[in-house]
């Protein structure tokens, strides 16, 4: 009897070879340090110096000397495979760019959250305060209230009447 080949979990993988181990964070790393690179004034300078340099020596030195004649199908060659390491190197490095900045926007959208509702229960506090405020009697208030206060007092006083506005008795008859 055979062992049952089961057709719903996926078969084991047997490896000939061991898989070869890396650490995927620093190898991240190492990306974007060499796309760094290659962004720069000073990576296009020496591609320039060296691609002027093997121009050049393949144009004016010896013929013996030379190993890359016009068509540059060696210097292509190089071009090319510089160029395939060069752009998975960069997409990588983009891809970790792009991680970092959706954890940066997760953090500023939590931080709006916290802003918005702290605005919020200030905005309801100050309604608060300005409705009690509203009921208590304000400095303005009271000095107007004491100057009309004053005003009917001397008014009083002026036609003859006690501060209570009755007639005032005559201390004579008393």
């Amino acid at each position: 009897m055979s062992a049952r080949v089961r057709l719903d979990q996926p078969r084991e993988v047997r490896r000939r070879f061991p898989r070869p181990r890396y650490d995927p964070e620093s190898f991240g790393e190492i990306s974007e340090k060499i796309a760094r690179f290659l962004g720069t004034a000073r990576f296009l300078f020496y591609m320039t110096v060296f691609v002027g340099v093997w121009v050049l020596w393949n144009f004016l030195a010896p013929a013996t000397w030379r190993f890359d004649a016009y068509p540059f199908i060696f210097l292509t060659l190089i071009l090319s495979l510089q160029a395939s390491y060069a752009a998975p190197l960069i997409l990588l490095a983009q891809n970790r760019q792009d991680d970092r900045d959706r954890v940066q926007y997760e953090q500023d959208r939590k931080q709006t959250e916290r802003t918005v509702a702290d605005t919020e229960y200030l905005t309801r506090e100050i309604a608060g305060l300005r409705m009690a405020l509203g009921e208590v009697a304000t400095r303005d208030f009271l000095r107007s209230e004491l100057q009309q206060l004053l005003k009917e007092l001397e008014a009083a006083r002026e036609d003859g009447g006690g501060p209570d506005g009755r007639p005032q008795a005559d201390s004579a008859t008393g």
